[in-house]
This record gives structure tokens, C-alpha cells and sequence, in this order.
């Protein structure tokens, strides 16, 4: 038999340095990979990469979402908003009948320069919008694009857009604290204002005394009492009165004193305006002038321009019509035919107005 021969092997210690092959070297990985492992590891920091980026638009597109938002709840988002599409039965503006010789010169300045200041409108839920403020932009607005016929230029008037469910007061306030910063806005203009919102069905507040106090917190205490002053004088002759905006204030408080003294004057005033259709802003404050200085025959006397002015027969005819566009209410006078309707001819097209009145004067022969 034969004797098996031991081989003596020897094995390394458990804590001994670790041996690598030869050609590597300890620590280091290896210098190559398999190329369906360097596919993966790439399209899977592709992928981080895109994530991330996709990350950073939803985070931007949220945050301007949230801007567009806050500046819509403050009514600072502006857009260019068609004229026919805006209307102007809401709010009672404060403008009275008579001459608006500052549109004329607005009216220039936005054809040479541009609307610097945009309107501002509520959107309605038909999809339409009520003026808040900018009445006089929009009518110069509308007028260029009678004049001009140019509805790319100006059929649109840039316009803030107010996010819906304001009430009716906090309108009113708007519109009012913006014409506040006006220098034409006259006294007779605010008064009216006050009368208007009172007898508006939808505010809640009947007094135009406690009118004032709330429209026009803005104002100092001395200018809320003229304003309450000349309340007095437009609620008797705001109808009589065709250039009641040109008032000057120290006339009107003495006039409106003079009539709380003597409450006849508002007869004698309205006697000495009827049918006087071809006064002017002059004659209509000199007549003023006289009844508010206390001179009673002074307040009586005639006129001298009058006389002249006023054609023989009736002064003034006035008629109601019922038509299929709804009713019509006409005042005819010396030089003056007025029609009266709830619709707004100046969104109508200029040459179709002309071939209307010429058939109408016409007409009449």
C-alpha cells in the first residue's frame, strides 16, 4: 500500500492585508464597465435630470398661478376689452347734462399719446362688463372710433378687469374716489352723485346727507359740507339747470342759503329758465348770480339776452314714443331736438347716425 504524501499549504491569516489579482490595485473599482450597465446608469440621471427640471416648471407655474390670482382680486390684470362689449347702467355716473369741454382735449391726447390710465370694468356673468371708472376714456374712445372708423385702433380700450361679486357701495367707492383726484369735478357734480345713489334701489342708504359721509370718506370735513350744501340746490333746479357743473362753489353756497331762506326763489328761478333752450353758460350764471344776491327786483328783471334768444309760440314740446327698440322721449326747442332712449349712440356707427338725423331734419322740411 501506498503511503499518501502531505502537501503543506499555507493559507492566509483572516486579518491579514487582502491579495488583489495582478494588474489591480486595492481601493480602486474597476476601470470598465459592461456597456449595457453604463446605458442604465445614464438614462437614470437622465431621468433625475428631468424630474428635476419638470419640478422647477410646476413650482414656477404655480407660483404665477398664485400671482395671477392676487393681482386678479385687486382688479390689476388689464386687458384689451371690446366697446360694444362694456356698459355704463350700474353705477349712476356723476356727470351732469351740459358741455364737456375737457373731453375735447382728452380726446386729443389719447389719438397723439395713448390711454395712459386704463378703464376699469366688472365682468358681468353674460360674459360682458360694467364701467367702474374711466367714463370719459370710454366716450373719447368711442369717439375716435366714430371719427375715425378704425376698429383695430380703437374698437378695444385696454381696460382693468375687477373680479365679480363687489357690492354696489364698494363700486360707487371706487368710482368716486377716482374722480376725487379730478380738477374739472365740480361741487353740483358730487351733489348729484350723492342724490343718485340714494334714490338707486340696489344701495341700501336713502339720505344724501349720510350719502356723502360714506362716498366720500376720502374728503375732508369741509368739502363733504359744501357737497351737502349744494344737495340742497340740485335737488330743486338740477332739471332746470343746463350748466349747473360750471357753478362756482361761493355761488352756489350763497344760492343754496338764499333758497333755505326762501324756499319761492326755486319758483322764480324755474319761471326765468323755461324754455330758455339758447342760454349760455354766462347767461345761466348771471341769472344765478341775481337771485343768490338777495336783490329781489334784481332776481325778477328779464334777462337782456333773452328776450332776443326766445322764438315767439312754444318754447319747448315735449313727447314720449312707444317703438319696437323701446320708448323714446323727445324734448324740441329753440335750436334743439333731444331724443332720449335707454340705448347708446355713440357705440353706433358714425355714417349710419348721419344718414338718420339727415332723413329726420329732412323730413321736417
Amino acid at each position: 500500500m501506498k503511503k499518501r504524501r502531505t502537501f503543506d499549504i499555507d493559507l492566509p491569516d483572516a486579518d491579514a492585508e487582502e491579495i488583489f489579482p495582478a494588474g489591480k490595485d486595492a481601493g480602486k473599482e474597476p476601470s470598465r464597465r459592461s456597456p449595457m450597465a453604463a446605458a442604465i446608469t445614464e438614462t437614470a440621471e437622465a431621468l433625475r435630470e428631468r424630474r428635476d427640471i419638470e419640478a422647477g416648471i410646476r413650482a414656477e407655474n404655480d407660483a404665477l398661478a398664485a400671482e395671477h390670482v392676487r393681482m386678479k382680486g385687486l382688479g390689476l390684470i388689464v386687458d384689451m376689452v371690446p366697446l360694444d362689449q362694456v356698459e355704463t347702467w350700474k353705477l349712476v355716473r356723476d356727470r351732469v347734462k351740459g358741455d364737456d369741454q375737457e373731453l375735447t382735449e382728452l380726446i386729443a391726447s389719447i389719438r397723439d399719446l395713448g390711454l395712459s390710465n386704463p378703464i376699469r370694468v366688472e365682468q358681468r356673468d353674460d360674459g360682458r362688463y360694467e364701467l367702474v371708472q374711466g367714463y370719459r376714456r370710454l366716450s373719447a374712445y368711442r369717439a375716435l372710433l366714430a371719427e375715425t372708423g378704425d376698429a383695430e385702433k380703437w374698437g378695444r380700450v385696454p381696460a382693468g378687469i375687477l373680479p365679480r361679486g363687489e357690492d354696489l357701495e364698494g363700486l360707487y367707492r371706487r368710482m368716486v374716489d377716482e374722480n376725487m383726484v379730478r380738477k374739472d369735478i365740480s361741487f353740483a357734480e358730487m351733489a348729484m352723485l350723492a342724490i343718485s345713489y340714494a334714490g338707486d334701489p340696489g344701495t341700501k342708504e336713502v339720505d344724501p346727507d349720510r350719502v356723502v359721509a360714506e362716498l366720500f370718506r376720502s374728503a375732508g370735513y369741509q368739502k363733504r359740507s359744501y357737497i351737502r350744501q349744494f344737495i340742497r340746490l340740485m335737488s330743486r333746479l338740477e332739471k332746470d339747470l343746463l350748466y349747473a357743473h360750471h357753478i362756482p362753489r361761493a355761488l352756489g353756497l350763497k344760492l343754496a342759503a338764499q333758497i333755505e331762506e326762501r324756499p319761492d326763489l326755486v319758483t322764480q328761478i324755474r319761471e326765468q329758465l323755461a324754455g330758455w333752450d339758447t342760454r349760455s353758460v354766462t347767461d345761466e350764471l348771471e341769472l344765478l348770480r341775481r337771485f343768490a344776491g338777495g336783490d329781489e327786483a334784481a332776481a325778477t328783471a328779464e334777462p337782456v339776452s333773452r328776450s332776443d334768444a326766445r322764438p315767439a309760440g312754444k318754447a319747448k314740446t315735449t313727447f314720449q314714443l312707444a317703438t319696437a327698440q323701446g320708448a323714446v322721449k323727445c324734448t324740441a326747442g329753440a335750436g334743439r331736438l333731444e331724443i332720449r332712449m335707454e340705448r347708446d349712440f355713440s357705440a353706433e356707427d358714425r355714417r349710419k347716425l348721419e344718414a338718420g338725423v339727415l332723413r329726420l331734419i329732412e323730413s321736417l322740411g
